[in-house]
C-alpha cells in the first residue's frame, strides 16, 4: 500500500491513514497521557512518513514501522523537553474516530467513569508494561512485532504483557476503584 502511495496513488495513503489512525492515536495518548502531545506526535509521525523517501524494510509490516516512527518521535520529544508527568485531561477521539450517535447523559456519564478508571489503571502500570499493553491493544501488534519494535526479547514482552493484564484486571475489579473522583 505504501508503495502504491509512493507511486502517486493518493487513495492508498487515505486507506493507510484510515486503517491505522485511531489505534495509533490511542497508543500515543495512552503512552504519554497528554492528548495535546499525542496529537502533535501523531501529526509528526504521519508527516515523517509522507516526507520519507524510503520504504519500510520488507520483513517488517507497515503497522510495526508506523508505530516505531511514532514511538521514536515521542521519545525524541521526551529527550528534548525532559519527560514530564502525564496530564489526565479528556481527549477528543472524535478527531480520529467515526462519528457516533448521541446517547443519553447517564450512559455518557458511565462511559466517562469507565474511561477514567481505565486511564487511572493504565497510569498505575510501570511504563514498560503500559507500552507493551498499548501496542497490543491499540496497535494490534503481535508479540514478536512488539519485541522487534521495542528491541526487547520476546519472552520479556510476553511477561510484561501478562503482568500488565493481571494488574489491570486486579485494579479494574477492585471495588475501591469505583470510588474514583468524578
Amino acid at each position: 500500500m505504501l508503495r502504491r502511495y509512493r507511486q502517486g496513488d493518493a487513495e492508498a495513503f487515505a486507506l493507510l491513514y484510515q486503517r491505522h489512525r485511531l489505534g495509533l492515536f490511542r497508543f500515543l495518548c495512552g503512552l504519554c497521557g497528554d492528548p495535546t502531545l499525542a496529537e502533535e506526535v501523531f501529526q509528526d509521525t504521519w508527516m515523517s512518513l509522507i516526507r520519507s523517501q524510503s520504504l519500510q524494510r520488507e520483513a517488517v509490516l507497515f503497522k510495526t514501522w508506523l508505530y516505531q516512527i511514532a514511538r521514536n518521535r515521542l521519545i525524541d520529544h521526551w529527550r528534548k523537553t525532559g519527560r514530564r508527568q502525564a496530564t489526565h485531561e479528556a481527549f477528543d477521539e472524535q478527531l480520529h474516530d467515526q462519528p457516533c450517535s448521541e446517547s443519553d447523559p447517564e450512559q455518557q456519564f458511565g462511559l466517562s467513569r469507565d474511561k477514567q478508571r481505565l486511564q487511572a489503571a493504565l497510569d498505575d502500570l510501570p511504563p514498560e508494561q503500559r507500552e507493551v499493553f498499548l501496542l497490543r491493544a491499540h496497535g494490534d501488534l503481535e508479540l514478536h512485532e512488539i519485541a522487534e519494535l521495542t528491541r526487547t526479547p520476546a519472552e520479556t514482552v510476553k511477561s510484561r504483557l501478562r503482568y500488565a493484564l493481571q494488574k489491570l484486571r486486579r485494579l479494574l475489579a477492585d471495588p475501591a476503584a469505583e470510588e474514583l473522583p468524578v
